[in-house]
């Protein structure tokens, strides 16, 4: 298919070049609408169609699989993707009048050369669903009403997931994080440190943008009904705030206070907690932040610049494992904020479910124990190490501080409760463990204190 100002056309491209590569959506959209739309509202319905496909992927794919004579699986990606996307509008796109939804993915397979019987087949389907609207599930409906449906394909998500969501949770709270994985989020900023906290809430509110307080994180503002992009919103680029979930602002204070001394982020990432470390250093403190990937540490630096954090933070270019090869390094504390699933974070990421199998789970369990050894090599006595994944899953969770502290007798469990705000402390547990849910209208993280003997 040719790139142009249709959006339909480029919403069904990108979903097929997601489905195809396996790359995450963000990623995809970035490239493939390097070139904006003419008209932004293009950009706006694209985008609403593109992410709307794929946070109910399984509810579509459930409906369809009622209504075709041909397997979705041995379809043609194009027509695949066609067909979800004319069926979301049609479901979930209110202002779309039913007849441009049909006609419209109609068109596109024509202009993409698709012979007669296909586009029959879709005009056909599309159609049928259009008369019986009435009687199909609307999205994020009571799957009670349904029961003859599988509920796992009514709330969107993967049956290897919900069923271990069920065995873990029971089925109503399985149920209610599912909902919650498919509302999107807010946008959520954190004030930059070091500025008066007041004046990007009176810039927000002359722009017409409504910003409320966070109920967690001091630091934090949620912005309910901004869909824009966030480079436009006032401040930015004076750097008043990072954009930052406040599950995730409240992770780097279970550090505690930070001294004089080294201090190391080893995974940075694109910098959230960096940035949140680094406006917490006294005079006389160091932090150095590990980014082995280019992309991500080239936007690192654009954020510790736009933040004015850039000689707070030393940036390397490089794996934990060759920033050990140096050889001396000691740090009174270190953030494993290691890379996970992100199983915690759907309701921001909606393809991340259909991206991810059980298997994989094993196989990030490795790479975090691997890193947090690395880690605890170079954490001075009585040094304080956090371990964080925005995961909800035992096995990159409590699993892996279980297996790393087996026949440890250098580190230990330190309750995180001491070290939140008042107000975040009912998210540690017995154990000592940070968690937070996405039912509870914040992202999924885990987190652990580890203290080193003196």
């Amino acid at each position: 298919m040719q790139k142009g100002d249709n959006p339909r056309r480029q919403a069904v491209q990108i979903l097929s070049r997601w489905e195809r590569e396996g790359l995450p959506l963000d990623l995809v959209m970035v490239e493939e609408l390097s070139r904006p739309f003419a008209d932004p509202r293009d950009y706006q319905f694209c985008r609403a169609l593109v992410y709307g496909v794929v946070r109910w992927l399984g509810y579509l794919d459930a409906i369809l699989a009622r209504y075709a004579s041909h397997p979705l699986v041995k379809m043609k990606p194009l027509t695949r993707q066609a067909l979800r996307c004319g069926l979301f509008q049609l479901l979930g796109m209110d202002r779309v009048p039913a007849s441009a939804a049909i006609n419209e993915t109609v068109n596109l397979l024509k202009e993409a050369g698709q012979p007669r019987w296909l586009t029959g087949f879709v005009n056909g389907i599309l159609r049928r669903c259009n008369r019986e609207l009435a009687m199909l599930p609307k999205p994020g409906g009571a799957s009670a009403d349904f029961p003859d449906w599988p509920k796992y394909g009514l709330l969107s998500h993967p049956e290897w997931l919900y069923a271990r969501w069920v065995r873990r949770y029971g089925p109503d709270l399985a149920e209610a994080i599912c909902r919650a994985d498919n509302v999107e989020a807010d946008l959520i900023l954190r004030v930059a440190g070091g500025r008066k906290r007041e004046d990007l809430p009176v810039r927000l509110r002359e722009a017409g943008i409504a910003a409320v307080a966070g109920k967690y994180a001091p630091g934090a503002l949620r912005l309910s009904d901004y869909r824009g992009a966030v480079g436009t919103l006032p401040g930015y680029r004076e750097g008043l705030f990072q954009v930052q979930d406040e599950a995730a602002q409240l992770i780097s204070p279970i550090m505690g206070p930070l001294g004089r001394g080294r201090y190391l982020d080893a995974c940075a990432g694109l910098g959230g907690k960096t940035t949140q470390l680094a406006e917490s250093l006294p005079a006389g403190g160091e932090l150095i932040a590990v980014e082995p990937e280019p992309r991500r540490l080239a936007l690192l630096g654009e954020n510790l610049q736009r933040l004015g954090l850039n000689a707070q933070v030393e940036t390397f270019a490089g794996t934990l494992a060759q920033l050990a090869g140096r050889g001396g390094e000691q740090f009174r504390g270190i953030l494993v904020d290691a890379p996970c699933s992100g199983l915690g974070v759907i309701r921001r990421h909606p393809d991340i479910r259909w991206n991810r199998q059980e298997g994989d789970l094993s196989r990030y369990q490795a790479g975090q124990l691997s890193l947090l050894r690395e880690a605890a090599a170079m954490l001075a006595p009585g040094g304080i190490m956090v371990y964080a994944t925005c995961s909800l899953e035992p096995e990159e969770n409590e699993q892996v501080i279980e297996r790393f502290l087996d026949g440890q007798t250098e580190l230990r469990v330190d309750d995180c409760r001491e070290f939140l705000p008042p107000g975040a402390r009912m998210f540690v547990g017995t154990d000592g463990f940070f968690r937070t849910r996405p039912d509870q209208g914040l992202d999924g993280f885990f987190s652990a204190r580890l203290k080193k003997n003196k």
